[in-house]
């Protein structure tokens, strides 16, 4: 059984939003598919020898995190931002990568832990897949990664 490699895109500004990736990569970790110590993951190389947001810092973490979207096999998307504000939008970066992944025909799993807003067309036609709410960790422990079945959201969409 073939075993992805996932680069996941989403924010990790926050303790919420940190939160919600640890939830997603142990949920991904479950799911045969996936092989997980190939989860990657953008927190964990933002390339601390250089000067934070410096040219050569931004150079180097643009270029590593392209590449890494570029070599996955699928790109997971936690789109929640700044969900304790209660702010639906989802972050420019996270949004960024979808494009990059679409464009280089790399499929597209989204997940929205609140479920109750509405999303934009754009994001809601260039998944694969999309979960939500309380189903998000059984989804992606059970959902295939090898065949990919489409899984649209039932969300608003304007």
């Amino acid at each position: 059984m073939q075993k992805n490699k996932v680069y996941l895109a989403s924010p990790f500004f926050s303790d919420g939003q940190k939160e919600r990736i640890e939830k997603t990569v142990a949920a991904l970790r479950k799911n045969p598919t996936i092989a997980g110590d190939e989860i990657y993951n953008p927190q964990e190389h933002q390339e601390e020898t250089l000067e934070f947001g410096s040219h050569k810092w931004q150079d180097s973490v643009f270029a590593t995190d392209m590449r890494q979207v570029k070599r996955a096999d699928v790109v997971v998307a936690i789109l929640d931002y700044k969900a304790e504000e209660d702010n639906p939008e989802p972050d420019a970066g996270t949004i960024f990568e979808i494009g990059a992944a679409w464009a280089w025909n790399i499929p597209v799993i989204m997940v929205q832990f609140k479920e109750d807003h509405e999303l934009n067309l754009m994001l809601a036609r260039s998944h694969t897949a999309m979960f939500s709410g309380d189903k998000i960790e059984s989804s992606l422990a059970e959902y295939n990664f090898n065949t990919l079945p489409t899984s649209w959201t039932t969300m608003k969409v304007f």
